[in-house]
C-alpha cells in the first residue's frame, strides 16, 4: 500500500468518525429539551395560546397609578378571534382593552397573533393598579374570546 493511500484511507476514517460522533448531537424527534416548559405564565385553550402574561403594576407600594396587562396572543385556528374582555378574579377591577390602531376591538387573526402591551400595540389598563394586583403576587388572569370563550 503505498504512502499516499495510507493518508487518505486515515483522514477518510477520521472523517468518518467525526460525521458519526457529531450526528450524536441530533437529538431527533423527542428530544428531551422540547419537554422543558419556560417559567413564564402561558396556557393554550383550543386554538388559543397566550403567552408571557403580566399585570406590570406601579413600582412602589400605595403609588397611584395604572396598571397594564401585557401579553402575546397566538391563533393557530382559520378564524379570527376578538378578544372581549380580559378580568382578573377576586378583583373588581375593569381592564380597558385597546386595539394598536386605537379604534375597534383587538383582533387576533386566524393563523397570526396579537401583542398586548408595548409602543404600537394593543393596550390592556387597569386605572387603579391599587386594586388590580399588589407587587409580587401571582394574579389569574382570565382572556374571553369571541369563539373560545374564557
Amino acid at each position: 500500500m503505498s504512502r499516499s493511500l495510507r493518508h487518505g484511507a486515515l483522514a477518510a476514517t477520521a472523517t468518518a468518525l467525526s460525521i458519526f460522533s457529531l450526528s450524536a448531537c441530533a437529538a431527533g424527534n423527542n428530544a428531551e429539551t422540547l419537554k422543558i416548559r419556560p417559567d413564564n405564565p402561558a396556557t393554550s385553550v383550543g386554538n388559543i395560546k397566550v403567552q408571557n402574561v403580566n399585570v406590570i403594576t406601579q413600582p412602589g407600594a400605595g403609588t397611584d397609578g395604572p396598571a397594564v396587562v401585557a401579553a402575546t396572543l397566538f391563533n393557530d385556528g382559520t378564524e379570527r378571534e376578538v378578544l372581549e374582555a380580559i378580568t382578573l378574579p377576586g378583583s373588581n377591577v375593569e381592564v380597558k382593552l385597546q386595539a394598536a390602531g386605537g379604534k375597534g376591538p383587538i383582533v387576533v387573526p386566524a393563523g397570526g397573533q396579537v401583542i398586548i402591551g408595548g409602543k404600537g400595540n394593543a393596550a390592556a389598563v387597569i386605572e387603579n393598579s391599587g386594586e388590580a394586583a399588589r407587587n409580587g403576587d401571582v394574579q389569574q388572569v382570565v382572556f374571553k374570546l369571541s369563539r373560545t370563550g374564557d
